[in-house]
């Protein structure tokens, strides 16, 4: 039972790194086989409820992961604002 657990962490772990290279297709592939994991049966409303929910938390992690990219690049600039008025002079 504990293997499974691991295996399955690990493949979420391994899932979210290797997110860009998936095709959209066994992205949703991987996404049926986690509802089913957890137990929903294909074509029921709890399985298309469980497919949504890894769909919005997906969409809502990679734009938590971009604007945490954001911010550090802003950073690096020595903040936004300074950025934002060099970028006026040159206009």
């Amino acid at each position: 039972m504990r293997t499974a657990v691991l295996i399955t962490l690990l493949a979420a772990i391994t899932g979210l790194s290797a997110c860009q290279t998936m095709t959209p297709e066994e992205r949703r592939a991987a996404d049926e086989q986690r509802c089913l994991s957890y137990g929903f049966r294909r074509g029921t409303d709890g399985f298309a409820t469980c497919l949504q929910r890894i769909d919005l938390d997906r969409r809502a992690e990679s734009r938590a992961q971009s604007a945490e990219m954001m911010q550090s690049m802003a950073w690096d600039l020595n903040g936004p604002y300074i950025y934002r008025d060099r970028w006026h002079h040159h206009h």
